[in-house]
């Protein structure tokens, strides 16, 4: 990474008045993912500046000025066979990936052509959703697109074992949370990254 990212997040912050714990407790990360941004040890991915940004409130650019890399917003899109669902979920996705490009889907064969059109970065999936199983989804998704992150949601934690068989990278329990859904996306397989949607 070209430091000059992680010299603005430090100038941000300093102006802000907060110390590097203050931003990590306020981004749900460790106090040392703060400081390896600010050293350029790490970068952080494209999800995350938009979530610095929103923090320190600032525009992301602000953070990329003289990185000389667009960020690329992530596309994340969420399927689930209930309006009722997407109506409360996408509102709390919307919260921790602040930037975003958010699409929500009933019918699953409708998210498959917005995937065969666009690079999804990150899918959220029903497991069951009326005669389409959201595993099948799944494993329609990775053939498309193998490095688009998949997270099962469900309420009956009985799916988990076979969503686990699919290649999905994490398991979320309706309702989703922001603290349960910042746990998950430190844990995909393929962290956003802004322009890198293969």
């Amino acid at each position: 990474m070209n430091n000059s990212m992680g010299e603005n997040i430090r100038r941000e912050r300093i102006k802000k008045r907060l110390s590097q714990q203050q931003l990590a407790d306020m981004l749900f990360v460790e106090r040392s993912t703060c400081s390896n941004w600010e050293s350029g040890r790490r970068s952080p991915d494209a999800a995350m500046v938009f979530r610095i940004a929103e923090c320190l409130g600032i525009s992301p650019n602000v953070l990329v000025d003289s990185v000389g890399e667009p960020v690329i917003p992530p596309t994340v899109i969420m399927v689930d066979d209930e309006q009722i669902v997407l109506s409360g979920s996408i509102p709390v996705l919307k919260r921790v990936l602040p930037g975003a490009e958010i699409t929500g889907f009933t019918k699953p064969t409708e998210a498959l052509h917005f995937a065969e059109t666009t690079a999804v970065d990150l899918a959220f999936l029903d497991v069951e959703m009326g005669k389409t199983s959201g595993l099948t989804l799944c494993q329609e998704l990775l053939r498309i697109n193998p490095k688009t992150n998949v997270i099962f949601l469900t309420a009956y934690m009985d799916y988990s074992f076979d969503a686990w068989n699919t290649g999905a990278c994490g398991f979320l329990l309706k309702p989703i949370s922001p603290d349960t859904l910042n746990r998950q996306l430190a844990k995909l397989r393929y962290p956003l990254q802004g322009g890198d949607k293969a």
